[in-house]
């Protein structure tokens, strides 16, 4: 594959991830908020058309760049905390209490955070790699 294809699925990664987060933190602002627009069809449907493009883009830049999870440090950092963000993300959308809700809403978009960090440095502390 070439740079273009290398350039593409990048910015395809990248934009679907910010896609991604800012409809999540939509979502999340809704259901602490009660909001019926949780309900309506678009916002069931497009959080898993963006999250495939989001996966079938790092698929295949994992391939490209050969490196996979379970042998590369930060890629297997950044599925395990994938894994956490999405239980976090259903805790925010179907916690039983608000509390749970607003906790899980928090933490999901900490972790998120945490998982471009690893992306961007490459290393499986993240941020945290750049302390002391």
């Amino acid at each position: 594959m070439t740079m273009n294809t290398y350039t593409l699925l990048l910015t395809t990664h990248v934009g679907s991830a910010a896609i991604s987060i800012t409809f999540f933190i939509v979502r999340g602002i809704w259901a602490l908020n009660g909001s019926p627009m949780l309900r309506a069809k678009f916002v069931r449907i497009a959080p898993h058309v963006i999250d495939t493009i989001l996966l079938a883009s790092a698929i295949a830049l994992a391939i490209m760049i050969h490196q996979y999870p379970g042998t590369t440090g930060w890629l297997t950092v950044k599925v395990v905390a994938l894994v956490c963000y999405i239980g976090l993300g259903m805790a925010t959308l179907k916690g039983k209490t608000h509390g749970v809700r607003a906790a899980a809403f928090a933490a999901a978009v900490a972790t998120f955070a945490f998982i471009v960090s690893v992306a961007l440095t490459h290393n499986p502390l993240g941020i945290f790699s750049l302390a002391g």
